[in-house]
């Protein structure tokens, strides 16, 4: 698996009927691991245009910084959620 947001989503369990030690693993929907990838992606995005405005007009972008919060919350609640 080369894929690390896949690696990262994907859920180890161990069924009840089996013996210890062989557990299956839970790959994601190829569309929650398509939407994590976006995330990020507009997540460096705009963190680079964050720096740029830095930059270049010497000022605090607040509505670009939101967005990147709410991306970073996104991400972060579909990761933890996915493993609970």
């Amino acid at each position: 698996m080369t894929d690390w947001i896949k690696k990262a989503l994907t859920r180890i369990v161990e069924p009840k009927g089996l013996r210890k030690g062989h557990a299956i693993a839970l790959e994601p929907n190829p569309r929650l691991v398509l939407l994590v990838r976006f995330s990020l992606g507009m997540t460096t995005l705009l963190s680079v245009l964050e720096v740029a405005h830095l930059v270049f007009l010497h000022s605090w972008n607040s509505e670009v910084f939101a967005g990147i919060a709410g991306l970073i919350g996104t991400v972060t609640g579909v990761l933890i959620g996915r493993h609970v």
